[in-house]
Order: C-alpha cells, then sequence, then structure tokens
C-alpha cells in the first residue's frame, strides 16, 4: 500500500471516529432525565423561557417549540422565534425519538436529516407547566414554559438546580416573549 493510501484511510477512519463520538445523545455525566415522564402531556406548546445561546437561535426572541406525538412513537417538534433583524419569523422543524424506555425523558432530536442531539428533561413540574432541557453536554440548556413567564419562585428554583449541574447560569440568555406569534 502506498503512504498516501495508509494517510488517506487512516484519516478517513479518524474522521468517522469522531463522527460517531460527536453523535452520542446521551445525557451528560452525573445528569439523570426525570422518570416517570409522559409525552403525551408533554406534548404542546412550549415558550422558551431562558437558553445557553447557540448559533441555529441567536438574535431570536419570542422563541417557541410545539411537540406533537406521531403515530409511529416519534415526535414533531416546530421550533419557531422572531429575528428583529429581518423583522421575520424563523421557523425548524424536526423529529425526536426516545433513547430508550419511554416513560424517561431522554430523548434524541434532529433537524438536519441523520444528525441527532440529546434532548434530556432534567427537571419537570408535576403538572407539566414548565421543564428544564439539557442536551449531550452542559453547554446546551433551556428552561421551558406553558406560559410566557415564570413565577419568581420557580424561576429561582430552576437556577439553583441548573448550578447543581454545572451549568452556567450566568451565560443564560433571558428571552423575550411579547410578541403574539399567531
Amino acid at each position: 500500500m502506498n503512504p498516501v493510501s495508509a494517510l488517506f484511510r487512516l484519516a478517513l477512519i479518524w474522521l468517522c471516529l469522531l463522527g460517531l463520538a460527536a453523535c452520542s445523545t446521551d445525557p451528560p455525566p452525573g445528569v439523570q432525565p426525570v422518570t416517570p415522564f409522559d409525552v403525551q402531556r408533554y406534548a404542546g406548546k412550549w415558550f422558551e423561557i431562558a437558553r445557553l445561546e447557540h448559533s441555529f437561535e441567536a438574535g431570536l426572541d419570542n422563541v417557541s417549540a410545539q411537540y406533537r406525538l406521531l403515530p409511529d412513537g416519534s415526535v414533531e417538534v416546530i421550533n419557531r422565534g422572531f429575528d428583529a433583524k429581518k423583522n421575520a419569523w424563523k421557523e425548524s422543524t424536526g423529529t425526536a425519538k426516545f433513547t430508550g424506555d419511554t416513560h424517561r425523558g431522554s430523548l434524541k432530536v434532529s433537524f438536519f436529516g441523520p444528525f441527532y442531539g440529546g434532548y434530556h428533561v432534567v427537571a419537570l413540574d408535576p403538572d407539566y407547566r414548565w421543564a428544564m432541557v439539557v442536551g449531550t453536554d452542559r453547554s446546551y440548556a433551556w428552561i421551558l414554559a406553558r406560559d410566557k413567564q415564570l413565577p419568581a419562585e420557580v424561576r429561582t428554583q430552576l437556577l439553583e438546580q441548573a448550578r447543581k449541574l454545572n451549568i452556567a447560569v450566568d451565560k443564560l440568555v433571558w428571552v423575550a416573549q411579547t410578541r403574539d406569534d399567531s
């Protein structure tokens, strides 16, 4: 085998291994998704109260997520937010699937074909009025609610829980919910 072919093959194997590692959808170490979890109760509209900023949501306010259970057991996800610079709504549709037990708040979500990210519900109101979600690492976190605002005591409770999970609460973006998104 010539040296260029060997190098190419090694590079290809390395890229494949990196790709597999990046596709992990497990929760971060020490983070436990909620159990029991009822996806039918979770379905419906949620408003984004706070998030750790990422490029796919940068500059968006009035962000919401709509979850709808599909006949095959997966969940349709429609994320929507307002881009003030473009004076337009931005919307993305994806699919979520459970990573194991359907009574555990641990799913994987894809907005881009076969590429999935972790979606782990780590705090959930008994009445499904608010939730905290983390991704596959602690740089992805969201606080969601059924209403556009959270009571101060719930906000304090969720921030404390986020700190215990080593989430950078000082970097949370508090999302304005001032528009009618209909």
